[in-house]
């Protein structure tokens, strides 16, 4: 949900006319569709980062604003609470060093922003969850300044009715209710874009799913949360929570939740935003004064604005993205499973590991959506979250498997195949995978990172935690992989 949204006052009318020109959208991308006026090729990959403000102590600093002054760059912006800030990566091919360039862009951004941010008194932290996040941190007063957030608060508290609940059991148990969605401020994540064309959307989009779980065991860096130690990538079930509009008498009646996972395989993008259409009312229900099928009757390419600003206040973890460079529209899949961090190096070989799977999966003659249940994704996805490294996945024709015997035996001869027919260059392409592989083989991430230094610490909880994080930062910046940190204060 990029856009920017002046604060106005929702009314009934407001509501209809907003519903009408999402129909009038999913109409002419259908039309769009069928004409086949999407750009496919080359195809191009994006990324977006979001990080954590903290002070010289480790805690969380609300100085965003001040930050984004100090760096004085259009690629950073605002994130939902005032201890967030996100840089958008341009796109770029994935061919040849490709990934290894990109690798180089974003060390300098943050390399670039961290100095600037420091004279402002101020560093920043790629981290999924902030450790030292307190419950005090998360208020309506820390929201970010800018009035979408403060619209995008108030409509989901007034479809909800009632008081936001926290309820995760992991390690420890976390129970509280909060009055606004800033908790939600809490996930930093990473998002992959991939460009698409639209006969290969669905296919892709499968592909995502079905690896989403085993992504979240490799990539788990969030095991606390304001103050407990809960799932390995305690992000998911926080995020699901923090945004929910049901009570719990709408989840009784299979009401869908806003951030979801789906319930089943799609042929086709259409489905993915006709599903949207049906199932999700509006939070942000503002029109523009373009009308998209007068457009496209034009010769013209429309942006589709009520749409896609409805699909971005759907927060799926595979999310459908329509977008329009220099006057062509294309279609991305932007995956959004993964925590933030902990290093550069460690981010790029994520993305390299979920790169070249997707591609390779993608392009089977016998589609894996085909041989194993959309409901064993899903619970997959839940494993790895709460287990990570130590998690058990479902595999078409491996049955139930250590998550590590299946990415050492498995998946990364896949990821490595995928990169192979992207053309990404072969050192590129061995260096980012064996980080992957020393991960499995060291059982080593961002979470039993943390987690193995805070009970190493001889101090209490937050003491603990403030000093893991301030190690953390001095690990971040050497760019040294998480599975080489000592666990040793």
């Amino acid at each position: 949900m990029g856009r920017d949204v002046s604060a106005i006052t929702v009314t009934k009318e407001d509501r209809r006319r907003y519903r009408e020109k999402v129909q009038r959208c999913l109409e002419a991308f259908t039309a769009m569709l069928r004409e086949s006026r999407f750009e496919s090729d080359p195809p191009r990959m994006g990324m977006e980062i979001e990080l954590n403000l903290v002070d010289d102590a480790g805690h969380p600093a609300m100085r965003n604003a001040a930050v984004l002054d100090a760096i004085a760059d259009p690629s950073w912006a605002t994130e939902l609470a005032q201890f967030n800030i996100e840089v958008n990566l341009p796109p770029s091919s994935l061919a040849g060093k490709s990934l290894g360039a990109l690798e180089q862009t974003v060390r300098d951004h943050l390399n670039h922003a961290d100095a600037r941010a420091r004279a402002a008194g101020v560093q920043l932290m790629l981290v999924g969850i902030l450790p030292t996040l307190r419950e005090s941190d998360v208020n309506e007063s820390t929201l970010s300044a800018n009035p979408r957030y403060r619209l995008l608060n108030e409509q989901i508290l007034a479809a909800r009715g009632e008081s936001l609940h926290l309820e995760i059991d992991g390690v420890e148990r976390l129970r509280m209710y909060a009055d606004c969605i800033t908790p939600e401020a809490a996930c930093t994540s990473v998002q992959f874009h991939l460009q698409v064309g639209p006969q290969d959307f669905g296919a892709y989009w499968n592909a995502s799913q079905a690896i989403a779980g085993v992504q979240v065991a490799l990539g788990a860096n969030s095991p606390f949360l304001f103050g407990s130690e809960l799932w390995r990538e305690t992000r998911i079930p926080l995020f699901e929570q923090a945004t929910d509009t049901r009570p719990e008498e709408l989840k009784e009646q299979g009401v869908r939740p806003r951030v979801w996972f789906g319930e089943r395989w799609i042929s086709s993008v259409l489905d993915l935003f006709e599903e949207n259409s049906r199932y999700f009312s509006s939070l942000l229900p503002v029109c523009e004064k373009d009308d998209p099928l007068e457009l496209l009757a034009r010769g013209e390419v429309p942006d589709l604005a009520e749409l896609t600003l409805h699909n971005g206040t759907i927060y799926r973890w595979n999310r459908p993205v329509y977008d329009i460079d220099h006057g062509r529209p294309h279609l991305r899949v932007e995956n959004r499973v993964l925590p933030a961090g902990p290093t550069v190096a460690d981010t790029m070989a994520n993305a390299a590991f979920y790169y070249g799977l997707v591609r390779s999966l993608a392009d089977d003659d016998q589609p894996l959506s085909s041989r194993m249940s959309f409901a064993a994704a899903a619970a997959n996805l839940r494993s790895g979250a709460l287990h990570g490294l130590d998690a058990r996945m479902f595999w078409p024709g491996l049955g139930e498997v250590p998550v590590i015997d299946l990415v050492l035996r498995r998946l990364l001869p896949r990821a490595a195949t995928g990169l192979d027919r992207w053309g990404v260059d072969g050192v590129v392409r061995d260096r980012l995978l064996g980080i992957i592989e020393q991960r499995c083989m060291t059982r080593q991430n961002g979470a039993t990172w943390q987690a193995q230094m805070v009970h190493s610490v001889n101090a209490d909880r937050p003491e603990a935690l403030r000093r893991m994080v301030l190690r953390y930062i001095e690990h971040m910046h050497s760019n040294a992989p998480v599975h080489t940190w000592p666990v040793a204060y």
